[in-house]
């Protein structure tokens, strides 16, 4: 490769709070426009701004997550520029003396893992929104919302460590599923709630000096940033390929047309004209408070992916698999805790669970199919009282009437046919119905013989053991008489 990417994110996370960072108005999304404001978050003079707690308690728990150090006092700032949707003309956000500095996040790459940097975590508001479309008049005029405005935000920066558009997607992934995990961030990014800004240069392969900075701002999705980092990487190396330079702008993802479309000149941390925000005290987080948000910090993916591989035997794509979500993660543990086997526990909820999730849109650890309830389901089958096929006919009566496998058993006759004479019994029936079928398999067509087990299963409404009717058919094809 002629040029390497050098690729830096900017993540801005909304803190999942009832009420927005310096007032009481409500982070609900959906609202009408405008229903959530009020003279703090709106700036009208004389409103005073007072800090949301929770909201700094979600960001410290992030940095703790990333490895940061945590500034005992850190300092908001007025960040000053002019944008319809921002009231105030300015936003306080954190410059000098952030939050959380010298963090790090690993991701896996082709090669094994690669550390990525954190610069900083700091706590800062969100802006409004502008609408350019949507009402009658949407051709003359521009309208704004500013239920978004105020609503706390993370923005946590990366150094400059990423070395591919797929990495720059992978660790922003990796990042948000963290932060669902510990329950600072929804990580709605349909609705805004998550959002990146990609920082990419490019410089000849081996260099050390850094190329010029092209930012690309808004991307809420995985696969728009992977896409607008690829463009961007390209379209910076045709620049230098033909003697020209590349400028420093920001640039916006055009997803309709895949390509990114200059939208200004890159500012400069001295265009913004920081300075202290005179109307909030210096936030104070002492080392007490640190300690004990530290010990209640929850088992966090990796480590809990790890501890899965050891403590259960689970292949690592399993355990990759069940702690992208914390919540999925415990339904496991409960289940095994519950007697399920570990492995098998896993097939069901990674399969038929996630499967039934899906098309009832109901997420099954918040269902009927409690993990005791899933336990039952696993060791009916383990003891061969029901098969794998009747099991999946019963789960789906789990989630309609909410009783266990066991009743449903019992009350509606599941229970795996397993006598010998019963199974010998419907094999021969089924042979003499198939008389072709029977001279396949003795001229040497094997696979008739799935198509006879086949038949058994129907006529036995998928009860029989499908093990022992193999045996009676390999018993009684395999030694009647030829001819």
């Amino acid at each position: 490769m002629k040029f390497e990417p050098v690729i830096g994110l900017e993540i801005h996370a909304q803190v999942l709070t009832s009420s927005k960072i310096f007032c009481g108005c409500s982070t609900a999304f959906g609202a009408l426009p405008n229903a959530h404001v009020c003279p703090v978050c709106l700036g009208l003079p004389g409103a005073l701004p007072v800090l949301n707690r929770a909201a700094v308690d979600g960001a410290v728990r992030a940095a703790l997550a990333l490895g940061c150090s945590i500034a005992e006092t850190s300092v908001f700032a007025r960040k000053n520029y002019f944008y319809p949707d921002l009231p105030k003309g300015y936003q306080i956000s954190q410059y000098e003396k952030p939050l959380a500095v010298a963090g790090t996040l690993e991701i896996p790459t082709a090669g094994g893992r690669r550390r990525v940097g954190i610069t900083r975590v700091h706590l800062e508001e969100d802006a409004g929104k502008s609408l350019h479309e949507g009402m009658p008049d949407s051709d003359r005029k521009t309208y704004v919302d500013y239920n978004r405005s105020g609503t706390p935000l993370i923005e946590i920066v990366t150094e400059p460590d990423l070395r591919s558009a797929a990495e720059a997607a992978d660790f922003f992934a990796l990042l948000r599923g963290i932060l669902v995990w510990l329950g600072v961030n929804d990580g709605n990014m349909e609705e805004g709630s998550l959002r990146c800004d990609a920082n990419v240069s490019i410089r000849p392969a081996g260099a050390a000096a850094l190329g010029t900075k092209v930012e690309v701002k808004n991307l809420n999705s995985f696969r728009f940033l992977e896409k607008a980092l690829e463009y961007e990487i390209v379209r910076q190396a045709d620049v230098l390929d033909v003697g020209g330079r590349v400028a420093q702008e920001t640039r916006l993802w055009d997803a309709s047309a895949g390509r990114t479309v200059g939208m200004r000149s890159k500012e400069e941390a001295h265009d913004y004209r920081y300075f202290p925000e005179p109307d909030l005290p210096p936030l104070v987080v002492d080392s007490a408070r640190v300690s004990e948000m530290r010990t209640l910090m929850p088992e966090l993916p990796d480590e809990r992916r790890r501890r899965f591989i050891e403590e259960y035997a689970l292949p690592e794509y399993d355990a990759t698999q069940l702690t992208q979500s914390r919540a999925a993660s415990d339904y496991f543990e409960a289940s095994v805790r519950a007697g399920a086997a570990p492995k098998l526990a896993s097939n069901w909820i990674m399969g038929e669970l996630a499967r039934k999730a899906k098309d009832t849109r109901v997420e099954f650890w918040a269902s009927v199919v409690t993990p005791e309830r899933l336990a039952g389901l696993i060791g009916l089958i383990e003891r061969g009282t029901i098969n794998s096929s009747s099991a999946k006919e019963i789960l789906d009566r789990m989630y309609v009437s909410g009783r266990s496998a066991e009743e449903i058993v019992q009350d509606e006759g599941f229970a795996q046919i397993d006598d010998h004479a019963a199974i010998q019994s419907l094999v021969d029936q089924v042979l003499k119905g198939h008389a072709d079928a029977v001279a396949q398999y003795r001229a040497g067509k094997t696979a008739a013989l799935g198509f006879l087990v086949g038949q058994v299963m129907k006529i036995a409404r998928g009860k029989a053991n499908p093990a022992r009717v193999n045996e009676a058919l390999h018993r009684t094809l395999d030694t009647a008489p030829k001819g």
